[in-house]
């Protein structure tokens, strides 16, 4: 049985049981408290941080490259396109999505009350941005929910917590966001402290 180490708050273990609950699977998911970590998670990840998957022998971290050996094992339903030009464009996304939203993360809890203001104002210019994708489209890949779904749908919870209020144009994004809100798996796989994120 695959076990998750997994942060209560942490947006990229947040993605992980997303991905465990799409797929409806057996699997064990383990509390970490990121702030009196167990002295084995450092064994298993050199980089000390959640989330980790164990899986017999094979130990992964780095929340995309769990969920995409979770894609290939469990195959149903495919999260990753299954045409290689489709999944290479999925994986650039999953890339820029880190390089432009989610390094903003450390920012964004930072208690330097002008490095979050920065960081806010950069995730609020690149969501405002993306969210006409959203008039013509379900789906960050059409009308396919994927793993560039399960990718941001932890950040979009969290804007609330972080202090990011969107403006008008951004309602087709917010729309968006509820979808993912919705879905069952989405709701399983939130902790009691992730719930309380939200009112």
């Amino acid at each position: 049985m695959m076990t998750l180490y997994s942060g209560t708050t942490d947006p990229y273990s947040h993605r992980c049981r997303f991905v465990l609950f799409e797929k409806g699977m057996d699997f064990q998911v383990i509390d970490v408290d990121v702030y009196n970590k167990p002295e084995d998670l450092a064994v298993m990840n050199p980089y000390n941080t959640v989330p980790v998957l164990v899986e017999r022998d094979l130990i992964l971290y780095e929340a995309n490259i769990i969920n995409e050996y979770i894609d290939e094992r469990f195959p149903h339903p495919q999260l990753m396109p299954p045409d290689p030009v489709m999944r290479a464009r999925a994986r650039l996304f999953l890339h820029r999505f880190e390089n432009e939203l989610f390094c903003h993360i450390p920012g964004l809890e930072s208690s330097n009350a002008k490095v979050a203001e920065k960081a806010r104002a950069s995730v609020r210019e690149n969501l405002t941005q993306i969210s006409p994708v959203f008039t013509k489209q379900k789906f960050m890949l059409g009308d396919e929910f994927s793993m560039l779904d399960v990718a941001i749908a932890p950040l979009l919870w969290r804007l609330d917590h972080y202090g990011i209020q969107l403006d008008k144009e951004a309602a087709p994004l917010m729309k968006y966001a509820e979808r993912l809100f919705s879905r069952p798996a989405y709701i399983e796989a939130m902790t009691p402290a992730e719930k309380a994120m939200r009112k």
